[in-house]
């Protein structure tokens, strides 16, 4: 499998990186193909200005500004975010990747009245979301609808092969973790991704 894994915190010593690294290394050990976006490390610009929303609409043009990542999300088969549940979703830095590189035309077309949705990223067959939430899962569950996983697994999702395969491993109560918590949960990420 070509394998891109979409990565987004601050900081290179945080245990969302080592879960990166876990992903990561799983993976490569497996024989896959793996590439990394790490958006912090890059310095990506996750916001759109003026130029760049006035052209959004636009085939092509769209494209120019993000080309480097579109062609990563063109070249892979399977799809791995890695970050941490901020506020009951992603990052800024990684909602403005999205924003910004899931452009129309590229990503998907919009419906019309003569034509449905149109995914145009059917290469990706497996996107995956390793996460850590503060809140405790039935919080995140049932209370707030579980609304990150609803924009990976409803939104994202569609763009890519109808017969997309999903997983979803999130560290709920983040901050009260134990060391054996922690532990057993990168032994969580390492056989999910053995599987893959």
């Amino acid at each position: 499998m070509k394998l891109l894994v979409v990565h987004c915190h601050p900081s290179g010593s945080s245990f969302n990186a080592a879960l990166k690294n876990t992903v990561v290394e799983t993976a490569e050990g497996r024989g896959h193909e793996v590439r990394v976006i790490d958006l912090y490390a890059e310095g990506f610009e996750p916001v759109m200005d003026e130029k760049e929303w006035l052209g959004y609409p636009t085939p092509g043009v769209n494209e120019v500004p993000v080309k480097t990542h579109l062609d990563q999300l063109r070249w892979c088969t399977g799809l791995i975010f890695v970050y941490p549940t901020w506020w009951y979703g992603q990052p800024a830095m990684l909602k403005g990747w999205v924003d910004r590189v899931w452009v129309p035309h590229a990503t998907f077309t919009l419906p019309t009245d003569k034509m449905d949705w149109t995914p145009h990223l059917t290469n990706i067959r497996l996107m995956g979301v390793v996460t850590t939430l503060g809140s405790p899962w039935w919080w995140w569950t049932f209370g707030m609808g579980a609304p990150a996983r609803k924009f990976f697994f409803r939104s994202l999702r569609n763009c890519c092969h109808r017969r997309c395969r999903t997983f979803w491993l999130g560290l709920h109560l983040m901050d009260s973790t134990t060391h054996e918590q922690r532990r057993a949960f990168v032994e969580k990420v390492r056989r999910r991704i053995q599987r893959l």
